[in-house]
C-alpha cells in the first residue's frame, strides 16, 4: 500500500549480485529514510545477496526468478508514491543522486516517465559508441532500456499495469505502455553501467544482438521465443 509521507522506493532485481549490489546500496543510502526505501526482489540467490540487502537496510521480496516477474513483485511491494527500478550492477555518483532528489520535487515526475543517461564503465572507445546510441535512440524514440533506470509515478505505473511477467523485452514493454499518456524523458545526468556484458559477449555482438532482439520483439516475435534463443546462444 502506498506511504504518502514515503516518497520515493527503489526497486532492485537480484540473482546472485553480492558483488555489485553493496557498491549501488553505498550509492543510494544518501537517499534512505524519510524519502526512500529500497525494495530488493530476489530470484532466490544462492550466494550472500539476501544477507547484504537486510544488512544495508533493504526490504527484500522472493519473487519468481526473471526480470519482469521480480521487478513486478517488487513494485507490488513498494510503498512509496514514486517508484525507481534499477539494475544491481549501475552506480549513480552525486550528481545523479542529486538530479533524482530534486526530480522528486518537481511536477514533472507525476506527468512523464523519466530515465538516466548511459554511460558505460569502461574506457574502450567502442563503449562511448554504445553510449552514443543508447542516449540518441532514448532521446529520439523515448525508448530507453532498464539499465538506464526508469523512474515513474505509481499511479502512472498502476494505469499501465506495471511490469509484465517477461522473460525478455519487459523494459520495452512498459515503456511502450507508458508513452500514450505522457512522456519518457532523459534526465541530464546519467549512469555508470558495468560493462559485464559487453566483455563477456564481445561489445559489437551484444550490441547487434540486441538490436535483432529488439527489432523481432517490435515486428511481433513473442519475448519467450526470443528468450529461448537467447539462453541457447554459446555466449549467453
Amino acid at each position: 500500500m502506498c506511504n504518502p509521507a514515503l516518497r520515493l522506493s527503489i526497486v532492485i532485481p537480484t540473482l546472485n549480485e553480492s558483488a555489485a549490489l553493496p557498491l549501488l546500496l553505498a550509492d543510494l543510502a544518501p537517499l534512505l529514510g524519510t524519502l526512500a526505501e529500497v525494495v530488493v526482489s530476489d530470484g532466490s540467490s544462492t550466494d550472500d545477496t539476501v544477507a547484504i540487502a537486510v544488512a544495508a537496510g533493504a526490504r527484500v521480496v522472493v519473487a519468481p526468478r526473471g526480470r519482469g516477474a521480480q521487478l513486478r513483485e517488487g513494485a507490488a511491494a513498494a510503498r512509496g508514491s514514486v517508484l525507481a527500478f534499477f539494475h544491481a550492477d549501475i552506480r549513480l555518483d552525486a550528481v545523479a543522486i542529486a538530479v533524482l532528489a530534486e526530480l522528486l520535487s518537481t511536477e514533472g515526475v507525476k506527468r512523464d516517465a523519466w530515465a538516466f543517461r548511459l554511460r558505460i564503465d569502461g574506457a574502450a572507445r567502442a563503449y562511448r559508441l554504445v553510449e552514443a546510441g543508447a542516449n540518441l535512440r532514448s532521446q529520439l524514440f523515448g525508448l530507453p532500456y532498464g539499465d538506464q533506470g526508469l523512474i515513474v509515478s505509481r499511479n502512472r505505473y498502476a494505469a499501465v499495469g506495471g511490469y509484465a511477467a517477461l522473460p525478455l523485452m519487459e523494459d520495452v514493454a512498459l515503456v511502450r505502455s507508458l508513452r500514450p499518456s505522457g512522456s519518457v524523458r532523459l534526465l541530464s545526468a546519467h549512469v555508470l553501467v558495468s560493462p559485464r556484458r559487453w566483455e563477456r559477449d564481445g561489445v559489437w555482438r551484444r550490441s547487434s544482438r540486441n538490436l535483432v532482439l529488439l527489432g523481432r520483439y517490435l515486428t511481433g516475435t513473442s519475448p519467450d521465443t526470443l528468450a529461448r534463443e537467447y539462453e541457447q546462444t554459446p555466449s549467453h
